[in-house]
């Protein structure tokens, strides 16, 4: 497959999540296992990592080109991996489900759902925390991305975030709609990972759709690198948002990343085009 190259003048990082199990194959958190907090991350070549929640997550420096941003996954990977005991393993899926055993172990800290607050690109609203109440045991893992065109952007320019927002809608019909065909785990969208999902930096945004399905493969790291790639490029001459709202895709395209269903835009012509870059 292609790669394609970047625009000029953007840089793209990722923040996945990944749980861990012990010797015997439990589910256990992350917590005492690895360094590196959500307020400190633990620094590493080629990125950073720290606990978050239940997992152990990793960051991956900016990068320009496939293969430096592929080479600091893999090197964040490799090193995160080799922080753990041994017979500790690293498990890369969407969702857990722990038994009320496993349960017990993990710490009260580690417990604790949800971070500082995203928000919906389409609506620009705050996004409702995620609660689990239905089954306290379910934990999901994402596979969050950093695109970065700016440095130290001031966050009250309305003109930043409206650019971020927009950028957020095309990877939607890039990246969030062809997930669908990819990630065969529906369960995360109970609690993250809605349609629009983002949070707006100071360098740019971080896409937050994303479950960590495309970590451990080079053929899907480099599919998702493409789609990001296509869906800036396009920006200028074909900004499918806009296009979509006139026929209503927009909505099927937002009812099938909430829902995780994947028939739901298969039909549609509109979809075809996009569905075709892989």
């Amino acid at each position: 497959m292609q790669t394609l190259e970047a625009m000029p003048g953007f840089t793209f990082g990722c923040d996945p999540e990944l749980f861990v199990t012990d010797p015997d194959g439990n589910l256990c958190s992350a917590e005492g296992l690895i360094p590196g907090t959500k307020e400190e991350p633990y620094k590493v070549d080629y990125g950073a990592v720290q606990v978050d929640g239940v997992a152990a997550e990793f960051n991956t420096d900016p990068a320009s080109t496939f293969e430096e941003w592929n080479n600091n996954i893999v090197k964040v990977v490799k090193q995160l991996k080799s922080m753990l005991p041994k017979g500790y393993n690293l498990l890369p899926v969407p969702s857990v489900n722990f038994t009320p055993e496993q349960w017990e172990r993990v710490p009260a800290v580690s417990k604790i759902l949800g971070c500082s607050p995203d928000y919906n690109a389409w609506t620009g609203e705050v996004n409702k925390p995620p609660m689990c109440e239905d089954n306290p045991y379910l934990r999901t893992a994402s596979g969050h991305l950093h695109i970065g065109w700016t440095e130290l952007e001031d966050m009250s320019n309305m003109g930043h975030i409206v650019n971020c927002q927009d950028l957020v809608k095309q990877l939607d019909f890039y990246l969030g709609a062809w997930s669908l065909q990819k990630d065969e785990d529906p369960i995360r969208r109970q609690l993250y990972g809605n349609a629009g999902s983002c949070r707006y930096k100071d360098y740019g945004v971080e896409y937050r759709v994303l479950s960590n399905f495309w970590i451990t493969k080079k053929d899907l790291r480099l599919q998702v690198w493409n789609r990001m790639q296509r869906a800036i490029w396009d920006m200028s001459n074909n900004y499918l948002p806009d296009n979509a709202v006139k026929h209503g895709f927009d909505k099927l395209v937002i009812q099938s990343i909430n829902t995780s269903k994947r028939d739901v835009i298969l039909e549609d012509r509109y979809y075809f085009p996009i569905h075709r870059l892989s």
